[in-house]
């Protein structure tokens, strides 16, 4: 007997999956793959439950319609007969059962059963079984057999071999109205859809539809009950067999006793319990003979129910129909009609269908963990936020191919953070970069300016300066224009300096470089700078090599600059550091201060040329611009940091300058001066 592929049962509507993780936590079977971003039924490890369209609050689960199927039935030639479950009562409590009948009549079915005559047949099946001395689990529910066959293939064997009521219903009904005869099952259970197409019970039932459904169809017919009047279930009627569809109906119906005491039977249902019932048989953790299992909490919470009433009331309406049939009923006529077919065939066989997957080794559990960033025991949560109870079983999940790693809360939050502090960390760095590149530009077209400037005034300038210089050498000494002419010579010199210093700005020099000892060069500078008063100079040099390729007039020019800004920062005295240190094949140099710092606003201009907060006459404002150039052409960097915070009191400031110790053309160009502040103005 070859094995038919399962239909599908439920469907996924994609846009309304929000990731929850709801279905997965509560599916029995664990038949919810995650992949890409979607939860995905399995098909072949559905059972049909319907649980996780009961649990999807986003109604992203939903369960696939036959009544297209159904439709073509009634379109059809044969002679169609429709068998409603016991839990009707429990469905329709706006319609009596009558009004129903004679509704489901006017769709087009020629007779309308009631199934609890073929689980009153299937009862005494039991209880005969029983009788045998045999252990077993009843097969009424679909969703119990088909978790049997898929993942305790092992226990198929232990299942009792015969048919659910509505295979025996619809055998019933053939056997009075001839083969010819197409059934329809109209009950609470998705899975009836799936054993409906099963191999081992083929062609007996022709077509399943939920109760939902069924008032779908009389919505979609316009189907109204005022228009029906009363019309009662074709014979056979059932009795007892009604009670199937609440926990413990089938052994009071087939009068077998719960006892506590000689652990004879034990009756469960509900999606969690059902499992570690089945759990526990297979483990032999009890010795009852027959393990009555529903996967609902009764047929009556089937997930192919509309009714928003509660579990209790439910079955109350149910046990108030049963209790009305049998007292309406002559229990002669039934008991005839369990005779005239006391010879019917209800046996039926099980088929495996094998869905277990091995699982992982305890190497590849342990790779697993790690991968979700599980590397110790106090790292496994168990939160239960992936859908898994633990977080190994989440692991063999994701081993199954079931699930992926980012289904873990507390690993997806802590890569998140992750990953919002890299992104912190980026968008500093651009902010800086774009900043950087926006200051280079900016000294680069200033520089294009300066360079043309200081070549248009260099000529006229060296000709006042020398003719000034002729005029002064031939003025008498006591004549009254000596005074004016010693003013012009002094300010022509300033502003020849100015052009060299706009020249040296706008890079038109050339550096020549030459083996330099960065050491003694930086202590040479030191002795010849003149120290104030007050003011303490130290050095720091942590050089092993202290050799580099450099142009060494250019660099104590630069060190010169930044010294004697150093120490008109500090007017009241205080530490100046000179240091230097190896940072892999560059050269690191500090000059540092204790002194009043230089506030945020004026911090990223301070390479500007001509910006300066001294005194008018006392700088031009070109000396860092000028370092600022020379630095980029031994292919370095310069930065500042300093704090002005007033409230805090000052902590000076410093620059740091980085060299490279070789003359390497392909060595990447700093961009901008990488101006940072530590403090506030």
């Amino acid at each position: 007997m070859t094995l038919n592929k399962p239909p599908q049962l439920v469907m996924t509507v994609r846009k309304r999956c929000r990731m929850c993780y709801t279905c997965v936590r509560e599916c029995p079977a664990k038949a919810i793959r995650i992949a890409d971003g979607q939860a995905k039924v399995m098909i072949e490890r559905c059972i049909g439950c319907g649980n996780c369209i009961h649990v999807c609050s986003q109604g992203a689960k939903q369960m696939i319609s036959t009544i297209p199927q159904v439709g073509e039935l009634l379109n059809g030639d044969h002679t169609l007969a429709a068998i409603v479950a016991p839990s009707f009562p429990a469905e329709f409590t706006d319609i009596e059962p009558q009004t129903l009948v004679g509704m489901i009549r006017s769709l087009g079915f020629d007779l309308v059963a009631e199934v609890s005559f073929g689980a009153d047949l299937v009862a005494r099946a039991y209880r005969e079984l029983l009788q045998s001395e045999a252990r077993f689990i009843t097969t009424s529910c679909p969703a119990v057999v088909a978790f049997i066959a898929r993942y305790c293939p092992q226990l198929i064997d232990s299942l009792a071999p015969v048919v659910s009521p509505m295979v025996a219903m619809a055998r019933v009904l053939r056997a009075i109205h001839g083969e010819d005869l197409r059934v329809v099952f109209i009950g609470p259970c998705i899975a009836k859809k799936g054993e409906a197409t099963a191999v081992e019970v083929e062609n007996e039932i022709d077509g399943v539809i939920t109760f939902i459904e069924l008032r779908e169809m009389f919505m979609h017919r316009r189907v109204a009950q005022s228009q029906y009047g009363p019309s009662d279930f074709d014979p056979p009627h059932g009795r007892l067999g009604s009670l199937f569809a609440l926990q413990g109906g089938e052994l009071q119906a087939a009068g077998i006793t719960e006892d506590l005491m000689n652990d004879q039977a034990i009756s469960v249902d509900g999606h969690k319990n059902f499992v570690s019932a089945i759990r526990s048989f297979e483990a032999g953790n009890f010795h009852a003979r027959v393990l009555d299992v529903l996967c609902c909490e009764g047929c009556v919470m089937g997930q192919g129910m509309s009714s928003s009433e509660s579990h209790f009331t439910r079955r109350s309406r149910v046990s108030k129909y049963v209790r009305e049939r049998v007292a309406s009923q002559e229990e002669a006529t039934w008991q005839e009609q369990m005779d005239r077919f006391a010879d019917l065939d209800l046996s039926r066989i099980f088929l495996t269908r094998d869905q277990r997957i091995r699982p992982p080794s305890d190497e590849e559990l342990a790779d697993i963990m790690r991968a979700m960033g599980k590397h110790h025991p106090s790292d496994e949560l168990n939160c239960g936020a992936c859908g898994y109870e633990t977080c190994r079983d989440h692991a063999v999940a994701i081993f199954k191919g079931l699930a992926e790693s980012e289904m873990c809360l507390p690993y997806t939050i802590e890569k998140l953070h992750h990953t919002v502090t890299e992104l912190h960390s980026s968008n500093a760095l651009l902010a800086n970069t774009q900043e950087a590149l926006s200051h280079s530009e900016r000294l680069a077209s200033m520089g294009q300016l300066a360079a043309g400037i200081a070549h248009e005034v260099n000529n006229p300038l060296g000709v006042v300066l020398m003719y000034a210089h002729l005029l002064r050498e031939q003025c008498p000494a006591d004549s009254p224009f000596m005074a004016d002419l010693d003013m012009i010579v002094r300010e022509a010199d300033r502003c020849k300096k100015i052009v060299a210093g706009l020249l040296n700005f706008a890079r038109q020099n050339k550096v020549l470089r030459k083996q330099v000892d960065v050491v003694e060069l930086l202590e040479r500078c030191v002795r010849n700078v003149r120290s104030t008063s007050g003011v303490r100079i130290l050095t720091n040099m942590q050089m092993e090599n202290p050799y580099a390729e450099l142009d060494a007039d250019q660099i104590i020019q630069v060190i010169t600059n930044l010294v004697a800004n150093a120490h008109d920062a500090m007017p009241q005295g205080g530490t100046l550091t000179v240091s230097a240190r190896e940072k892999g094949d560059d050269i690191a140099i500090a000059i540092s201060d204790t002194g009043v710092g230089i506030s945020p606003d004026n911090l990223k201009r301070v390479f500007e040329p001509f910006f300066t907060t001294k005194e008018f006459g006392k700088g031009t404002g070109l000396g860092l611009s000028m370092a600022y150039g020379i630095v980029k052409m031994h292919r370095g960097q310069i930065t500042v940091q300093s704090n002005a915070d007033i409230a805090h009191g000052p902590t000076g400031t410093t620059f740091l300058m980085t060299l490279p110790r070789r003359n390497t053309q392909d060595k990447a160009i700093g961009a901008g001066n990488g101006v940072m502040s530590n403090g506030a103005a």
